[in-house]
């Protein structure tokens, strides 16, 4: 990717122990702003990203060109009003949009550091992206917020940093990565590594990509980021600009068309190697059983408001395993909320505009603030 200076960085120069038992020190850690901080300091929203995202949550993305991955979530007037809240968006370590990553370039060969990065996890991301409170002097956030793999960051940061955030607000995702999601990662993962041009993830000092089994991991993806009703509505089985079956292997119907096309536009924005890394990262997260089986004991420790967010079209991180989650709240007596998005949109509802989910996070997060400084009056 190129115009990667243009990426605004902190270099963190303190030691961080990773889970798999290496160290690492002064690696970057890319991030992005929206709003101002007010003088208190007290306004501040941490938002975590989901697999192929980065720290461009809203406006266009400068490297891409395209715009924010939440676009219709963050910005003026927005469900996270940045007239009124101070966001911060990092790209997770592990990543490809300046943060340290299997891309990032090892000073001993001058070439990217490829599969030689260690193998990360959710805590890691979490534990590294904990420096930014240090560097923006940010005694205590008003929020953490985050969809999908975001939102086990958000479960993660609570229970690391159990009075470092009032409201947390985990979206559409679970406490425990499920066989059938590790299976699906595994399916992309495959892909990737069986493309010839991988060249066991040094495919960047080969000048090679492995470009086909990464748009190959992208498709299987995004068909579990929808939903059946709406791929039948949108798609059904529609013919692509013809009348008639070709009786071949060119992408007969829309639905094909549009997945090779999610494909192919994919890999141009991302590495093959994150991919891996962070769906690996997924795959180990279990805060069930970090905490000997008993979830709620994640949470023991905190007195932040949760609010939980799932729909009902997603099968990915269905509502069941939403719940999960409030029922280990409820079980310690926590302040939790919870609302089912009524949707056909699947798994990318939080990402999308859907009304009544962008409407419930403004209303939820304008009350609590307000709420919380008319106590302080």
């Amino acid at each position: 990717m190129s115009n990667l200076n243009k990426i605004k960085s902190i270099l963190i120069k303190k030691t961080l122990k990773l889970d798999c038992g290496k160290e690492i020190s002064n690696f970057p850690l890319a991030y992005e702003t929206y709003g101002n901080l007010n003088e208190k300091k007290d306004n501040a929203i941490l938002i975590f990203h989901a697999l192929t995202g980065d720290q461009y949550a809203s406006g266009i993305n400068p490297i891409t060109k395209k715009e924010g991955w939440w676009n219709y979530a963050v910005g003026p007037g927005k469900s996270f009003d940045t007239d009124k809240f101070f966001v911060i968006c990092a790209n997770v370590i592990g990543g490809c949009m300046g943060s340290y990553g299997p891309g990032t370039i090892d000073p001993l060969t001058n070439q990217p550091i490829g599969t030689n990065f260690p193998v990360i996890t959710i805590n890691d991301m979490v534990n590294a992206q904990y420096n930014l409170l240090d560097y923006f002097n940010i005694e205590k956030l008003f929020a953490v917020a985050g969809g999908s793999m975001g939102g086990m960051q958000v479960l993660q940061f609570v229970s690391n940093f159990p009075n470092k955030a009032r409201v947390a607000l985990p979206i559409a995702c679970t406490a425990s990565h499920s066989a059938q999601n590790i299976a699906f990662n595994e399916l992309g993962r495959q892909a990737i590594m069986s493309d010839s041009n991988w060249k066991e993830g040094l495919y960047d000092e080969k000048s090679t990509n492995p470009d086909k089994g990464l748009a190959v991991a992208r498709m299987a993806a995004h068909i579990t980021y929808l939903s059946k009703q709406g791929l039948q509505e949108k798609f059904g089985r529609n013919l692509q600009e013809r009348s008639d079956l070709k009786f071949g292997f060119d992408a007969d119907f829309q639905i094909e068309s549009y997945l090779r096309y999610q494909g192919s536009v994919f890999v141009d924005r991302f590495d093959a190697n994150s991919y891996l890394y962070i769906t690996r990262a997924m795959d180990y997260f279990d805060l069930t059983k970090q905490f000997g089986g008993n979830l709620s004991k994640a949470f023991k420790d905190s007195k932040t408001k949760f609010f939980i967010i799932s729909f009902t079209s997603d099968w990915l991180y269905p509502t069941s395993e939403n719940k999960d989650i409030v029922i280990a709240l409820n079980a310690i007596g926590a302040d939790v909320g919870f609302v089912e998005i009524k949707t056909d949109k699947g798994h990318d509802s939080f990402l999308l505009n859907v009304p009544d989910f962008l409407s419930t996070i403004k209303n939820y997060l304008n009350t609590t603030y307000s709420n919380i400084n008319e106590r302080r009056i």
